[in-house]
């Protein structure tokens, strides 16, 4: 009895620390797991980006600063932390987008796109016809914009006795988003904060966050101020996104829906 009493509290000494490692060990691959999920947020983020731009852009033509990248760390008596790096649109590609548009006529486009709406919802038979000939006559200018009607995809000619059916396709020009044009770098952060969010609320369920404790994410530009070019005023912008531990609790036990989720994630900008 002496010498099994004894030699019990160091085997037990020695089971408490690998148990801890263990523990240690399964929540740095969690956390590893959540670090690959907000790199494909990000990256998901910028593909909607690009599906958008490559309506007035060539493919090759959007470039960003590099690929996403992200670091979480567990902090004791707050919760879990991830640092990501977000590719940054270079300025430049702002005004290469503007111009692209301005020469093309996109913008003119939306506008007729957004006129074509209007015109439908006027009542008076005598009002409606008369602005879809001034639509007709703009649509010369811009080209047809929206879906063709049926019969307009067929065009007959009579050649000696014979009739011909030719088949005609016209390709309607893309509809721009305003924002886009204007701002894409808002376009950008928008729907990546999307892509983020989402991925925080939907994705952190493996994660140690205890219901007092914070899912935190910030995000970062990794652009840096280039030394080498005078007057690069270049600076790291951040927006920070944090949850409760027990609103993710919520929306995992179906007590809480994502869009009502998505209004308990705090986002704050630097």
């Amino acid at each position: 009895m002496a010498i099994v009493i004894g030699i019990a509290p160091g085997a037990f000494a020695q089971a408490a620390p690998q148990l801890q490692d263990a523990d240690q060990l399964k929540a740095r691959q969690k956390i590893s797991m959540m670090e690959s999920v907000l790199e494909s947020a990000v990256a998901n983020g910028a593909d909607s980006l690009m599906r958008q731009v490559r309506a007035v852009m060539p493919p090759d033509a959007l470039m960003l600063t590099g690929a996403p990248g992200a670091r979480g760390f567990r902090l004791d008596g707050y919760g879990v932390f991830f640092d990501v790096e977000v590719p940054a649109f270079r300025r430049t590609m702002a005004y290469t987008l503007r111009a692209m548009v301005d020469e093309s006529g996109l913008g003119a486009g939306t506008a007729v796109a957004q006129l074509k709406t209007y015109i439908a919802t006027v009542q008076d038979p005598r009002t409606r016809a008369s602005l879809e000939r001034a639509m007709r006559r703009l649509e010369l200018q811009v080209g047809p914009v929206g879906p063709v009607p049926a019969d307009a995809t067929a065009r007959t000619q009579t050649v000696g006795a014979a009739t011909v059916t030719a088949q005609t396709t016209v390709v309607p020009a893309p509809v721009i988003d305003p924002i886009l044009v204007e701002d894409p770098n808002a376009v950008y952060t928008r729907e990546v904060s999307s892509a983020i969010v989402d991925a925080m609320i939907e994705n952190s369920g493996p994660l140690p966050v205890a219901d007092n404790e914070w899912l935190m994410v910030a995000a970062r530009d990794n652009i840096r101020p280039d030394r080498l070019v005078p007057g690069d005023t270049s600076n790291i912008s951040s927006i920070v996104f944090r949850i409760k531990g027990s609103d993710l609790a919520a929306f995992r036990a179906g007590r809480m829906t994502l869009e009502e989720a998505r209004t308990h994630v705090e986002v704050k900008q630097f």
